[in-house]
């Protein structure tokens, strides 16, 4: 017997586009499982401050450049997945994430794989329209970035010796490489009527399923 073909779809999308399909990786299984006991337990956990629960398959992010003003890391997190477990992780946050080139994001979660690829520049929260900065929040763990201070300076851990609990980006970052659970971009100073989108990602995105 012939193994079942491989379906693949993908096309450009506009940013607005992107970000979208970002936000529905991020929650692919809102609504898989049943309820449990487990579920009852985690209840009074927060689930990131926003209206949705998490996957707990996490996307694969890897950014080749990068710029931020800041970067700041508060750990042993916890926090409520979709299936009702909880996960103990790290919160990064970021102002001012700009995409310099090629960022992509990879989840593969209820038997298919999304992939949202950007060759080039693109924006998780850089700069509103009145110049205002903007916040990017992480959750989960991120396994490498890389810094120039004189020398090169690689992974997480190396680099909050080195500057302690705030890692400035804004000379730039490179090699980013993280499993994150969930990514929420805002504008901490919009007003209520703001049609300004924070998430602007150029690029395309690709469903493959068995």
């Amino acid at each position: 017997m012939r193994p079942p073909a491989r379906r693949r779809t993908g096309a450009p999308h506009t940013a607005a586009a992107v970000a979208a399909a970002l936000l529905l990786a991020v929650v692919t299984a809102l609504w898989s499982g049943q309820p449990s006991r487990a579920a009852g337990e985690a209840a009074a956990v927060e689930p990131l401050g926003a209206p949705f629960l998490p996957s707990p398959d996490p996307l694969r992010v890897t950014i080749a450049s990068m710029v931020a003003v800041s970067m700041t890391v508060e750990k042993n997190v916890t926090v409520r997945l979709s299936d009702g477990t909880t996960r103990i992780t790290n919160q990064y946050t970021f102002t001012k994430l700009k995409i310099r080139s090629h960022m992509n994001v990879t989840q593969r979660a209820a038997g298919h794989t999304v992939t949202i690829d950007v060759p080039g520049e693109g924006s998780l929260g850089g700069y509103d329209r009145a110049g205002r900065p903007e916040t990017t929040t992480m959750w989960g763990t991120i396994s490498n970035v890389c810094v120039r201070v004189l020398v090169r300076i690689c992974g997480v851990q190396g680099l909050l010796d080195f500057f302690g609990s705030l890692i400035p980006l804004t000379a730039g970052a490179e090699d980013f490489v993280g499993d994150v659970y969930a990514i929420r971009t805002v504008d901490d100073h919009a007003a209520l009527d703001s049609t300004d989108n924070p998430v602007h990602l150029p690029g395309t995105i690709t469903v493959t399923t068995p």
